[in-house]
């Protein structure tokens, strides 16, 4: 597996853990794509970090992504890395019919069903690389879920298990499917939903999460749980009801 002079594509990057990612692989002289909906954020990145590629574009959207294949495959030749990085989560009490039904759908189409799109959009484009690698962030999430955020935990496991499902279907084609699981990383995501140390869900920074992630890349592994990730998987199989518990002392979101 080729590690650079490679052109690699990763959608949320303009935060958190894509850019984190960003840093990582563009400075192994790899040619870096990052996508995004805020436009304002994009540009910032790009004056701060001018060898970044910037893109804006909705993964949740079939005319973007169809649009953002097009353009990419005209200016570049294609890519040979996928990284589908984009994410949403919302803290949720399944009990409160007040609850905002639109966020909760939209939850689902970014966190699965865009990484479904992205792959069948940019599918030929891998194909045709010498080197081809699709990687899905998923989270530590999907081994055990976080009840107050029940929909993120939901979609973030179907992304596992598509990943699992997939993994041997693009072996002939020569694609290596990676994923990455974190555990809860200082983003904005994060911050956004309130999760704190209180909740048993100590932040990692998304540097640290790069640097454990290269390492693990580099070695050729296929599926990288950092941190409490590794954990809440062990434990998921050896006392899945005793650490489902220790993760929900308090399920309900404190805002419902």
């Amino acid at each position: 597996m080729r590690l650079s002079n490679q052109i690699v594509l990763i959608t949320g990057g303009s935060s958190g853990i894509g850019l984190a990612l960003a840093h990582k692989f563009s400075n192994q002289n790899n040619t870096v794509i990052i996508t995004g909906r805020d436009l304002t954020k994009l540009e910032f990145i790009k004056v701060s970090f001018p060898q970044v590629h910037v893109f804006q574009s909705d993964v949740s959207k079939d005319a973007d992504v169809r649009i953002l294949a097009k353009t990419i495959q005209e200016d570049f030749g294609g890519i040979d890395i996928l990284i589908n990085n984009a994410g949403v989560m919302n803290l949720v009490d399944a009990g409160n019919e007040l609850n905002d039904l639109s966020k909760q759908m939209q939850e689902i189409e970014i966190n699965y069903n865009s990484p479904i799109r992205m792959l069948h959009y940019f599918l030929p484009q891998l194909k045709r690389s010498n080197n081809p690698v699709l990687m899905n962030v998923s989270s530590g999430l999907a081994y055990v879920p976080f009840a107050q955020a029940p929909v993120y935990s939901g979609t973030k496991s179907a992304l596992h298990f598509w990943t699992l499902g997939i993994r041997s279907q693009l072996k002939r084609h020569n694609i290596k499917v990676v994923e990455l699981l974190p555990p809860v990383v200082d983003t904005p995501l994060a911050q956004g939903a309130d999760i704190t140390e209180t909740d048993n869900l100590k932040p990692m920074s998304p540097e640290k999460l790069a640097d454990i992630f290269w390492k693990d890349f580099v070695n050729g592994k296929e599926e990288i749980a950092p941190g409490i990730s590794k954990q809440l998987k062990l434990m998921s199989r050896l006392g899945p009801k005793f650490i489902f518990n220790q993760l929900n002392k308090r399920p309900i979101p404190r805002n419902n």
